[in-house]
């Protein structure tokens, strides 16, 4: 039953198919790709139950993907479009659709995966709009995920979205890339990991607060990554060393029913000390050289919190400066917000209100449940009564999650 696989197999499979796929036509007629695939993924959740899961359910997917593309673009080529003809015989020469595992598939669809991620962000595409497409097509993100996790309205979404399909319509068939374009796309890659990684971590998603199998994802292609000779930078590294820190607390974020805990409410002794090792390894190996990235200072206050041994004895002091050094590199209210909470664990509420105070928040903060959260936390503990209710109302109306609500509704008092 498709039950057994869930929905992290297919949403999973789309990413890979497609990038499977792009490389065998081009990316010219992704969005032929995307068709084929939701329809190959439509017809397994419409067999399957009646019948068996295949022993090779991704293969399965594969054939059937495929075969509707060949198709499709017979379909075009007869119609004269010479260019569709030419993908038609590219993939036919490719051979036929996989029917069971074979040596170095897996191998092939991560290499595909991680090159997809590289062509997102081509430079003639804007760079929101990258971010767009990569989450939309290979992260198998909703439109509302999107929007949630990015700030952005869904009609915003949908607007930047189709921009950078516009500009794959153009580009050229092979998703091959020279040294110099896979060095200047690295950082907005990079970008992608960290937000696919953020949105598994803490999810906007109603069905479930943590979401493992995009942490698994984002860190396995972050290995990936991190194992190109391109990709193989102090940011990467440290970008790594980011994902392992807040990946090696993961089973202690939730209680037995599945609720959230606060940092303080964790039981440390579930947090692995063996990823934690792996973590710092990796932190250790982004100092080397005189590169200083927002993900050496995520990583540093990720690494302050792991080395602590319990929520009362963490250095506080330098956490704060991890979030001056995080504001200097990567300028962002939200980077602001943050460290007016470390200021309050380290010297008390009223100075992380003095943090915010004159801040002007940009729209999208202003408007977020995180901003009204913390104005909540911050007022209650100094005693403003009035004004901490009014933002405790406004932080959980725009919680984006049950989950978050229950937390958010505990932690507010």
């Amino acid at each position: 039953m498709t039950a057994r696989l869930g929905d992290a197999f297919f949403r999973h499979e789309y990413g890979r198919l497609v990038a499977m796929l792009v490389r065998r036509v081009g990316v010219h007629h992704l969005e032929a790709i995307e068709d084929a695939v939701q329809s190959a993924l439509l017809a397994a959740v419409e067999s399957w139950p009646r019948s068996a899961v295949p022993d090779h359910p991704a293969a399965w997917l594969y054939r059937v993907a495929h075969n509707q593309l060949v198709g499709e673009l017979r379909q075009a080529a007869r119609r004269g479009e010479l260019a569709a003809q030419h993908a038609r015989a590219s993939l036919e020469e490719a051979g036929d659709a996989p029917t069971g595992p074979r040596a170095g598939l897996a191998g092939e669809v991560r290499d595909d995966l991680l090159r997809m991620l590289f062509v997102c962000c081509d430079d003639a595409i804007a760079v929101e709009s990258q971010l767009v497409l990569a989450l939309k097509t290979l992260c198998g993100f909703g439109v509302r995920e999107i929007a949630a996790r990015l700030f952005l309205t869904e009609a915003n979404v949908y607007k930047r979205l189709g921009r950078a399909q516009a500009r794959l319509r153009d580009a050229p068939p092979t998703t091959e890339l020279s040294d110099a374009q896979l060095a200047a796309r690295r950082p907005a890659v990079q970008v992608i990991l960290y937000t696919l990684f953020s949105e598994g971590y803490l999810s906007a998603h109603a069905d479930g607060a943590i979401r493992r199998e995009l942490c698994a994802e984002a860190l396995r292609l972050a290995g990936e990554l991190a194992a190109h000779p391109l990709g193989a930078t102090p940011s990467t590294f440290a970008l790594l060393a980011l994902l392992h820190l807040h990946h090696a607390r993961l089973d202690a974020r939730q209680d037995g029913s599945d609720g959230l805990l606060l940092l303080e409410e964790q039981d440390r002794g579930r947090w692995d000390q063996e990823e934690i090792a792996v973590g710092l390894s990796w932190l250790a190996r982004a100092a080397e050289g005189n590169v200083f990235s927002r993900y050496h200072a995520e990583a540093g206050i990720a690494a302050e919190h792991c080395l602590a041994p319990t929520f009362a004895e963490t250095r506080w002091q330098r956490v704060v400066e991890c979030y001056e050094l995080l504001e200097r590199v990567a300028p962002s209210a939200l980077h602001t917000l943050n460290r007016a909470v470390a200021s309050a664990q380290l010297h008390g509420p009223a100075s992380g209100l003095a943090v915010l105070e004159g801040l002007a928040p940009p729209a999208w903060l202003l408007g977020s449940y995180q901003w009204s959260a913390v104005l909540a936390d911050l007022h209650r503990r100094a005693g403003h009564v009035e004004l901490a209710a009014q933002h405790r109302a406004a932080a959980l109306e725009g919680a984006p999650s049950e989950a978050l609500r229950a937390l958010l509704a505990r932690r507010l008092g």
